[in-house]
């Protein structure tokens, strides 16, 4: 269980996040935890409520907001996802996700500069003109000054893995050599973003103009941890129902249960614009500036609690 300060600090970041976007001019909102539909994802497995998902992620629910008619919005929300324990994973946590229309992953990574910076600052006023720093050291660790170093995935692999990025793909082992090789260097001392992905790896993410092999997804690594994905919004809904078909194909080659084609979110695609989106793991945003271990440490009750 977090004691009474970590409670205090977590209850800062909160705020911090909400008085960001809110000062902004975002509109906060809240989408159901249960549905009966979710992203066709083979590399996430939901949890099942009485014959419906808990959210993996509000991305359905918040694009089908956002095409409505609402220019940004964000939502601080609880996501679930089966048989995810590790240190640096819960089967139940804490996400932000915030959408703009108009816009592309190049402005969320300036959105991601600028609201880190305002939360450690808001962390710092709650203990008192203090970082605070626990067992792994906390604020102490971390340079945030603006900008940030921007690298390609490209050159992410051709630094860190024993295998070229084309071979990684080829030999369909790019998340292995990504989490053993490249994540370990990204971001120590000062957050990263890796840019630029596979397109096969964005499966939800627009093409890169000029180059139809990549897509623009970025994420954003601290201290070896990844704490964001984002991407400039793919809105052609025939790619993304083609997308959508061949994972869930995947998903039914693997025996994995899914809830179908998302239909109605397609049909409310195509009136989307130009947009982009981002989702922050909050947990492991908490469990790095506070200091904590592991992310089980940084939560309110974690799995050991019980």
């Amino acid at each position: 269980m977090l004691d009474r300060q970590g409670l205090h600090l977590r209850a800062a970041l909160f705020a911090s996040i909400r008085d960001f976007f809110t000062s902004r001019g975002f509109l906060e909102v809240d989408t159901p935890l249960r549905q009966p539909v979710i992203i066709p994802e083979s590399n996430i497995v939901p949890l099942i409520a009485e014959g419906q998902y808990l959210q993996t992620s509000p991305e359905l629910c918040m694009k089908r907001i956002l095409a409505a008619g609402c220019d940004k919005i964000f939502q601080l929300c609880p996501c679930f996802r089966k048989g995810e324990r590790g240190r640096l994973h819960l089967e139940e946590f804490m996400m932000l996700e915030w959408y703009r229309r108009d816009a592309d992953y190049q402005q969320l990574m300036d959105d991601c500069e600028c609201l880190l910076n305002e939360i450690v600052d808001g962390m710092v006023r709650e203990s008192s003109g203090s970082a605070p720093g626990g067992e792994d050291g906390g604020l102490g660790r971390f340079e945030l000054a603006r900008p940030w170093p921007r690298l390609s995935v490209d050159e992410a692999f051709r630094r860190y893995s024993p295998l070229s990025l084309e071979r990684s793909m080829a030999d369909d082992c790019f998340e292995e050599m990504l989490v053993e090789h490249v994540e370990p260097k990204l971001g120590c001392g000062k957050p990263l973003f890796l840019y630029d992905y596979p397109v096969e790896m964005a499966a939800l993410a627009r093409k890169k103009p000029g180059d139809p092999t990549r897509a623009e997804r970025f994420e954003l690594y601290l201290h070896g941890v990844e704490l964001a994905n984002g991407y400039s919004e793919l809105t052609d809904a025939g790619e993304q129902r083609q997308r959508f078909a061949a994972e869930l194909g995947r998903m039914e080659k693997m025996g994995l249960v899914h809830g179908g084609m998302p239909e109605r979110f397609l049909s409310d695609l195509k009136r989307l614009p130009a947009a982009a989106d981002i989702a922050l793991g909050v947990d492991r945003l908490f469990m790095l500036l506070a200091g904590y271990g592991e992310i089980g440490r940084a939560v309110p009750f974690g799995p050991e609690d019980f």
